[in-house]
């Protein structure tokens, strides 16, 4: 007999917090109607239109529910990260590396995309929109993997991977059985991962932390205002206009007629991570 969940909770803080927050940002996304163009993160919204905010929400959005389970059920499992102290793991190092892996994997697929629009000009990845916290799930997979590849992966409480094998297992899998997964998105964690674990992503600690999620909020806040996605009236920023996009307007004509433009949206791809 397992132990009670309450002790399960307690031993795993982060991770239950994490769980709690992407399931009330779920519930609020259902009750509000809220879509992947609202909060997901793709080019055109991201680095075309400032809207850099979207790396943040859209890690923690999920639209399905399948979704959010599969990711919240894997995560838990990967909790396990919190408990390992005495190999110099622990709660501390979770909270830094979360952090860390929210930010530069959803850098890195921005990244992706930028290589396959302006390289190979696949102009598809421009509007591919993309939520969840699966580039996080991948990333401390594939921490896990390197760190402890004795330990074993659990997944709705009846499939258990070897966890050193569980981040490419997962990446096939997902992207055979769930045509709408994110390649890139779970890829972009990995990737990320193991700069981790090798060492080349290294030295956070609680000074760097905050300092990091200070700059994290600065922008979020700051994007938010200047992309008018949410009125902050404390907050006064300087609007700049682009000489190269072009302007539209009413045009006077001697026959007394006007030219009209009509910008009519591009479709967006929804991208599950």
């Amino acid at each position: 007999m397992g132990k009670p969940l309450i002790y399960e909770i307690l031993e795993k803080p982060a991770s239950s917090s994490v769980i709690g927050i992407c399931s009330l940002i779920w519930w609020f996304i259902q009750k509000r109607g809220i879509g992947y163009g609202d909060v997901g993160l793709s080019y055109e919204a991201a680095v075309d239109g400032g809207q850099y905010w979207r790396i943040i929400t859209s890690a923690f959005s999920h639209i399905s529910v399948v979704h959010l389970v599969f990711n919240m059920s894997a995560l838990w499992s990967l909790g396990v990260v919190e408990q390992l102290g005495q190999i110099g793991l622990g709660v501390e190092y979770y909270l830094h590396y979360t952090l860390v892996l929210v930010v530069l994997s959803g850098l890195l697929v921005l990244g992706f995309y930028h290589m396959m629009i302006q390289r190979f000009k696949v102009e598809y990845f421009r509007r591919v929109t993309a939520v969840g916290y699966s580039c996080v799930v991948f990333g401390w997979m594939t921490i896990l993997a390197a760190k402890q590849p004795s330990s074993k992966l659990n997944i709705f409480g009846v499939l258990s991977l070897p966890i050193s094998f569980a981040p490419f297992e997962s990446l096939i899998f997902t992207s055979i059985m769930v045509p709408q997964a994110s390649f890139i998105g779970h890829l972009s964690g990995i990737i990320v991962g193991y700069s981790i674990a090798w060492g080349l992503i290294h030295g956070m600690n609680n000074y760097w932390a905050i300092t990091m999620l200070g700059w994290i909020a600065l922008v979020f806040v700051l994007s938010l205002k200047r992309t008018g996605s949410m009125e902050l009236s404390f907050i006064e920023i300087e609007p700049v206009t682009d000489p190269s996009l072009p302007s539209v307007g009413v045009v006077a004509t001697r026959n007394g007629r006007t030219l009209q433009m009509d910008v009519l949206p591009a479709r967006r791809v929804a991208d599950i991570v």
